[in-house]
């Protein structure tokens, strides 16, 4: 497996949410390695995207969002969940790609079909918001011998509040995989 180089990141948004699809997402955490195929991402593309958090500027909590591409950034919602985005582009573009589903490979426990499952199952938490994506306890490959898959890609989920940029197809995902978290 080939971890992913920093210029993997540092592309348009939308590239990089078509290209994570069928990588592994790799966390090692109190001596346990984790793994799972990433089969679905949404692509965040800027404070212009209404749906993007950086949509309403620079912020403590938007901050890694502004930072170099290759970091995670990860939040908290609805009081229970953690989500993960990998930042993307360059230093001050503010966007990133949403890992959405996950295909369990290794010591994963629990469903891994949606962001807030993926991150539980995964173990990752707020301890990994700014946690550069090149180290050696949490980071992004390409696996040896890839099966070929077939793409597909709709709207993003739970963004109606965004106007027009709901109705954007920035979804994309392996079709036909049974981790997916919505079916399409």
């Amino acid at each position: 497996m080939i971890r992913l180089p920093r210029s993997f990141y540092d592309r348009d948004t939308i590239m990089v949410a078509r290209e994570l699809l069928g990588k592994t997402l790799v966390h090692v955490s109190d001596g346990v390695r984790r793994a799972g195929k990433i089969v679905e991402t949404e692509a965040y593309l800027g404070p212009h995207d209404l749906a993007a958090h950086s949509s309403r500027g620079l912020t403590p909590r938007t901050k890694v969002m502004f930072g170099p591409p290759g970091h995670a950034y990860v939040y908290f919602i609805y009081g229970i969940y953690f989500c993960m985005n990998v930042v993307t582009e360059r230093e001050g573009q503010a966007a990133a790609v949403l890992l959405r589903a996950l295909e369990p490979i290794e010591n994963v426990d629990g469903r891994t079909c949606g962001p807030g499952l993926l991150c539980r199952a995964m173990k990752i938490d707020r301890r990994l918001n700014g946690h550069d994506l090149l180290s050696d306890d949490f980071f992004i490959t390409t696996p040896g011998a890839a099966e070929p898959f077939q793409t597909g890609k709709g709207p993003r989920i739970g963004v109606d509040y965004a106007k027009h940029w709901a109705k954007r197809h920035l979804r994309f995902y392996i079709r036909g995989n049974s981790c997916l978290s919505r079916r399409s």
